[in-house]
């Protein structure tokens, strides 16, 4: 009975691996039109008697402006050219911050941030972490840092039932996202953390200061080469 069992929990743990590389790989060029967060999203807002059809355009990379790929890296992830998914400093932080009572922001990365909206749920618990840390490896492996932005600038939430960059550009500036510039791609990364609650247009005085905040990080920040990981694992 026990050889039966432990057989049993090896052929599922296979079986679920088989499942979720054939889930992810798709979305090596596959555009992603939904998301978990897209549903539920949906699904509260009917539930409250809201509208639930929510605004979504995908666009490739190159339809994006440069101005916003540098903004989301210098407000969220200033790591992400050179780590393989996990900023284990910025973990480290948050660890020993968390520990005082205190909480800091960005230690997830775009990665993490990516596996999280396109393959799960937003609930904080241990089996969604370790189901991110997952995904996350899976994409890093299987996309590389291209795609893992293209996704990423797709996908996430810019606003009250706005998904991904060029419906937020089009809400928040009325042009499309290739032709953002650099203060509107800092002012729509300003509202990340919070865009249900924040606006990019008009903004308000702490959106205004991580706006410029966000300017000055991605001029730092300087040419934006996603071959720099390549070069780094190579």
């Amino acid at each position: 009975m026990i050889k039966r069992f432990f057989l049993f929990i090896l052929k599922t743990i296979f079986w679920l691996i088989v499942f979720s590389v054939a889930w992810v790989f798709p979305y090596k060029w596959v555009p992603v039109y939904i998301t978990p967060l897209m549903i539920i999203r949906s699904i509260e807002n009917h539930q409250n008697g809201k509208e639930t059809s929510y605004n979504h355009q995908w666009v490739s990379l190159d339809e994006i402006s440069k101005n916003m790929q540098l903004a989301v890296i210098s407000s969220e992830d200033q790591n992400f050219l050179y780590h393989n998914g996990f900023d284990f400093e910025a973990i480290e932080k948050a660890f020993e911050n968390n520990k005082k009572g205190k909480v800091i922001k960005g230690a997830s990365t775009i990665s993490q941030q990516t596996a999280k909206n396109v393959f799960l749920w937003p609930e904080r618990s241990w089996l969604r972490k370790g189901l991110e840390v997952y995904f996350t490896f899976l994409i890093e492996k299987i996309w590389g840092k291209e795609r893992i932005m293209e996704v990423y600038l797709n996908s996430i939430e810019m606003g009250k039932n706005i998904y991904g960059i060029e419906a937020a550009s089009q809400y928040w500036f009325n042009k499309s996202a290739n032709k953002l510039s650099i203060y509107e791609a800092a002012a729509i990364s300003a509202i990340l953390p919070n865009p249900r609650n924040y606006q990019a247009n008009p903004a308000s005085n702490y959106i205004q200061k991580r706006k410029h905040w966000i300017v000055n990080q991605s001029r730092n920040f300087g040419v934006l080469d996603y071959n720099l990981n390549k070069e780094k694992t190579d």
